[in-house]
């Protein structure tokens, strides 16, 4: 079975082809830049280098004809005919509680995904997009939604409900619902795969952590907990987004710079962060080298960024009642070691040890990274978002 995997964003589309019957991935790339000038599909071709096809790209469907086309290309494609693909799945970001888990697509499924867009306003509406090209490029190819949301919807009401009023919830279903769950999944499921336990016996605290990021608590298999709330702003510190804040400093500075929603949002989303904080980058290497040169605001934030990371740790750890694994993924989390170090450091009290010999210098490798005698399984696994949503979406079908 062939299966596309789509990830559309606003100005964007990501894709992987995939032969499940072998797990080959056949093809991938991404375009950038739709609707604006200079747009561009960059793709890695059979000999593993990366090729960029400029093209006026005005909308997603004239995107993914594109994609399509390259895929049935003689010189970079590996179909023949578009007909070889068996189904679609789409990463589609918010199911808000309509959705605990994957779902085939059909016309009741695409309204309740309008229905959640208030809540997602700048992505659901381009995942729909996505949808609705292919249906017309490939009419009745069967479609599958995989929401970044569903995994946390095993969540008690006491982890995702606000102190807010009760009717802010009814009316306008605000609440914690969290995201990167897909990562999430995966990389709890794979660890335990690779440490050879029972996935519903443990107690897995997962770092997704990157550009964006959010940690999860999966308790015997469900997660309980999550740092990502109504919206990817909530929790650690990022790149670009503020993550936990006083509400109240929201206010004050709305206030003091004559600010609408729409200016609070761009600065709370896009000016702070690890960017905001340093004055330097959102690029975690570019602060790790002002970093090494000495630069007081850069290891702040840097501090600041571990720090988020190790107190929710702590907190997940306590919420649980201890701590069996700990999963480390996305980009920082796979690749930067100085983080990974200098979080678990001083965690023995909780049975953590972490074996800085294995860990220092380990970039994006499967690897178990504590001590042989700690009571907390540490451990790196790069995400596969992508393969997870190939592989619901052939469960789906197959079902």
């Amino acid at each position: 079975m062939k299966i596309l995997v789509l990830n559309c964003g606003s100005s964007s589309i990501k894709y992987k082809l995939f032969d499940m019957t072998s797990g080959e991935v056949m093809a991938q790339g991404g375009i950038e830049k739709i609707g604006l000038p200079g747009a561009f599909l960059k793709l890695t071709d059979k000999d593993g280098k990366k090729v960029v096809l400029e093209k006026d790209i005005p909308g997603h469907q004239v995107g993914i004809e594109f994609i399509l086309s390259v895929l049935t290309d003689e010189k970079y494609g590996c179909i023949k005919d578009y007909n070889e693909i068996d189904a679609v799945g789409h990463r589609v970001v918010h199911g808000g509680e309509k959705f605990a888990s994957s779902v085939r697509i059909n016309q009741d499924v695409i309204n309740k995904v309008i229905e959640c867009s208030d809540l997602a306003p700048l992505h659901n509406p381009a995942n729909l997009k996505g949808i609705d090209a292919m249906e017309a490029l490939i009419p009745g190819i069967p479609q599958v939604a995989v929401f970044d949301t569903a995994f946390h919807q095993t969540m008690p009401k006491k982890a995702y409900m606000y102190g807010l009023p009760y009717e802010m919830y009814t009316k306008y279903g605000v609440r914690r619902y969290g995201f990167h769950g897909t990562s999430h999944r995966y990389v709890s499921r794979r660890a335990c795969e690779i440490l050879g336990v029972p996935y519903e016996e443990q107690k897995i605290i997962t770092a997704h952590v990157g550009n964006g990021g959010s940690i999860a608590a999966i308790d015997h298999g469900k997660c309980v907990d999550t740092s990502m709330g109504l919206t990817p702003v909530e929790g650690l510190l990022m790149g670009t987004r503020c993550g936990d804040v006083d509400a109240g400093a929201l206010s004050f500075i709305m206030d003091k710079e004559g600010m609408d929603g729409a200016g609070l949002s761009d600065l709370i989303n896009k000016k702070s962060g690890v960017a905001g904080l340093s004055g330097i980058s959102s690029d975690m290497r570019e602060i790790e080298a002002a970093v090494a040169a000495g630069n007081e605001r850069a290891i702040m934030a840097l501090d600041v960024y571990n720090y988020r990371i190790k107190k929710y740790i702590g907190a997940y750890a306590a919420a649980m009642g201890g701590c069996d694994i700990l999963v480390w993924t996305g980009g920082v989390g796979e690749n930067q070691w100085s983080t990974r170090r200098t979080v678990c450091e001083n965690m023995e009290y909780m049975g953590m040890k972490i074996d800085t010999q294995k860990n220092d210098g380990m970039r994006g490798e499967e690897m178990v990274i504590s001590t042989p005698d700690s009571k907390v399984k540490i451990i790196v696994v790069p995400t596969d978002e992508e393969f997870t949503i190939a592989s619901d979406t052939m469960e789906i079908l197959d079902k």
